[in-house]
């Protein structure tokens, strides 16, 4: 049951991404996306609201939950913005960054201690990034290159948002559950969104309607992919460590390169599915540690 929670959670991750890139590709701004999406979760999670007692939930899981929230928010606003600045191909390797700074956290915060195998995985993954860009020229290095890259900058923000999110995420999971953690992660990032598009982007909020108008079952989808995604995430932070947890969803990152070649005609695909396979044996060490 646990592998195919697992397995589920990398599908789902892995095509919200394929038409998120597919929606920047339309021209849609990163922030109508983001808000967008979570429009279609709050829809999903209202009537799951009868499945459960919100009133019986802790002043902790309420605390947590809204600081989980709100990092998660922001930080698929930088996830979107690095899809739509680099290669799925790209963006899916350096996913593995998740595990390091993740552990860091957790290794500070909440007393979670990896063995000496796990710190060694971590070090794997780094070097894996080296094979990510090839070098521009001989004095160049394929790091320096990879670090210049906007939207690998925007996908270290989003992955920094997202690792510090896990923290008080992990505890909402521990104090209510998966399905309450997950509905008002959901119901709780709409008005946050709300409020960063129309601080950010107001002026182009009805132009963005009007061509959603065309696009309303890709929209339908990613709302979709993204509720069950956080679901089954929910579910594995219940029974295993942050940074183990993360360990294994970085599994994914051999399907977004395939489907960064397939769907987007993405080059190099050679070279970045040896750094995405460096990059799983480091996150197998960390999950086998």
């Amino acid at each position: 049951m646990e592998v195919l929670v697992v397995l589920s959670r990398l599908l789902f991750s892995a095509f919200s991404n394929v038409f998120q890139k597919q929606l920047t590709h339309r021209g849609f701004d990163s922030l109508f996306i983001v808000f967008s999406a979570y429009l279609v979760l709050a829809v999903i999670c209202l009537p799951l609201l009868f499945l459960f007692d919100p009133f019986s939930l802790t002043p902790t899981f309420w605390i947590n939950i809204f600081f989980a929230a709100l990092l998660d928010m922001a930080g698929t606003v930088y996830l979107v913005m690095s899809l739509s600045k680099t290669d799925l191909s790209v963006f899916g390797p350096l996913n593995a960054y998740k595990v390091v700074v993740s552990m860091i956290l957790a290794m500070i915060f909440i007393g979670e201690i990896p063995n000496l195998q796990g710190f060694f995985g971590v070090a794997v993954i780094v070097a894996g990034s080296y094979f990510l860009f090839p070098a521009k020229t001989t004095q160049q290095s394929r790091i320096k290159t990879l670090l210049k890259d906007k939207g690998v900058q925007y996908r270290f923000l989003s992955i920094l948002l997202f690792s510090i999110g896990t923290l008080p995420l992990k505890t909402a999971v521990v104090n209510g559950g998966a399905l309450a953690t997950t509905v008002f992660w959901c119901l709780f990032g709409l008005p946050l969104a709300a409020m960063t598009e129309w601080f950010f982007i107001k002026g182009k909020l009805q132009e963005n309607m009007t061509k959603a108008q065309g696009n309303i079952q890709s929209f339908i989808y990613l709302g979709c992919l993204i509720f069950l995604m956080q679901y089954m995430t929910m579910l594995v932070f219940s029974h295993l460590f942050v940074a183990y947890s993360l360990a294994l969803f970085q599994l994914s990152m051999v399907l977004q390169v395939f489907l960064g070649y397939r769907i987007f005609n993405e080059q190099y695909i050679w070279r970045r599915l040896s750094a995405c396979l460096v990059m799983v044996a480091g996150s197998l060490l960390v999950l086998n540690a």
